[in-house]
């Protein structure tokens, strides 16, 4: 009996020995390092001491513009600021700080200035407040929060004229709006490809001329920062479930200072004039691929080029300018047809934009679309390869 107990005493005595290594081996590793986690309660290392919150915020980036305050965006310009600010505040990139605030803060020593970026993580703006201190600079604050937290309380993105300026040029598929009075402003001049939509008729005109797509980027503007018509319209088409919504504070004015005057109406009338003629493709009401591509590559504005695929079919590729409106929703959509230039539709086979074409036909005659009969594939790099059926 004996000799048959040995196998168990001897696994019983090898398991004791064992156990205290295992134990000294778990005690040897190091437990994991703590997250540091920064606010206004916890403050960073180099934190500015004279804080603001949001709500202060708020007030004083209004518009009109108010009077005695400065909103200074310490971010980079190019990949933070121009794609997106707090309305109002101008842009003095912390490591320019020494070349730009000579030239851009106040000469009032006492004006408030409120600095912020990009959240609690960046030290960027109390390193721009620290600076103007410096100065001589004596009503400092720190919006710590930045422009993170901007957005997170459900508030406006402001974008530069320089950011439209580089989608227009890309052809990127936005909808620019003009929110002031059309003959008085609008018709004299105003920024290329936008649209016409004074603030006082958005409620009379918004179904008929903003896109169907809720998720469609929006930009509005009027007549600089102490103009509130872009704001109003901005506001009311979030109400109307839009939720790519943004303003250009500084406007057209701003438009005109860099990049010069735009288009008027008499101008934009001859413009259309001069886009190539449609011609007619083999199926009746169609457009031939070669005109097709003609007005694609020489006047893409003089049209509108309407993709009626679903939106995951838009996402992997389509023509830049291009609005969106399935098929599917072309018929309780079909009043928000824009009116004021010739419309293409186009999908990826045929099949539904001649069937977008046919419903337009039967519900609104008065609107003379043509479609685009052929197969269409696009490539990641924004490429397309277009053939005729």
């Amino acid at each position: 009996m004996k000799v048959k107990r040995l196998p168990l005493l001897v696994a019983l005595l090898s398991a004791l020995a064992i156990a205290p290594i295992q134990a000294q081996t778990v005690a040897a590793e190091p437990a994991a390092a703590a997250v540091v986690s920064y606010s206004p309660a916890n403050p960073g290392p180099g934190w500015y001491s004279k804080l603001v919150n949001l709500d202060f915020v708020v007030k004083q980036a209004a518009i009109p513009k108010v009077d005695g305050v400065l909103l200074i965006d310490s971010r980079p310009g190019a990949r933070k600021y121009d794609l997106g600010h707090i309305p109002t505040a101008i842009n003095i990139p912390d490591t320019q700080f020494d070349k730009l605030a000579p030239t851009l803060l106040p000469a009032d020593k006492s004006m408030l200035l409120v600095f912020y970026c990009e959240g609690y993580d960046c030290i960027l703006s109390h390193n721009g407040a620290h600076k103007a201190e410096k100065l001589g600079y004596t009503n400092v604050r720190v919006f710590a929060e930045g422009f993170p937290g901007w957005m997170a309380g459900g508030n406006l993105r402001a974008v530069s004229p320089a950011h439209i300026k580089k989608l227009i040029d890309e052809k990127a598929p936005i909808t620019l709006v003009d929110s002031r009075p059309k003959e008085r402003k609008y018709d004299l001049g105003h920024i290329p490809g936008a649209i016409s939509l004074p603030d006082s008729q958005f409620d009379k005109l918004a179904a008929q001329v903003l896109p169907a797509d809720k998720t469609a980027a929006l930009y509005f503007y009027c007549e600089g920062v102490t103009c509130v018509l872009s704001n109003n319209s901005a506001l009311k088409a979030i109400k109307m479930g839009y939720t790519n919504v943004s303003v250009v504070p500084e406007g057209y004015p701003a438009w005109e200072k860099a990049y010069g005057a735009g288009p008027t109406a008499a101008g934009a009338g001859a413009a259309a004039a001069k886009a190539p003629v449609i011609e007619a493709g083999k199926e009746s009401g169609s457009i031939s691929v070669a005109s097709f591509e003609r007005i694609y590559k020489e006047a893409p504005d003089s049209v509108y080029f309407i993709d009626v695929r679903d939106p995951a079919e838009v996402a992997t590729g389509t023509f830049k300018g291009a609005l969106n409106m399935p098929v599917s929703t072309l018929e309780k959509n079909i009043d928000k047809l824009p009116k004021d230039k010739q419309i293409i539709f186009f999908c990826g086979a045929g099949s539904r934009s001649g069937e977008a074409f046919d419903m337009v036909k039967l519900y609104k005659p008065e609107i003379k679309p043509v479609f685009l009969d052929a197969a269409i594939k696009w490539s990641k790099d924004g490429n397309y390869t277009i053939k005729a059926n």
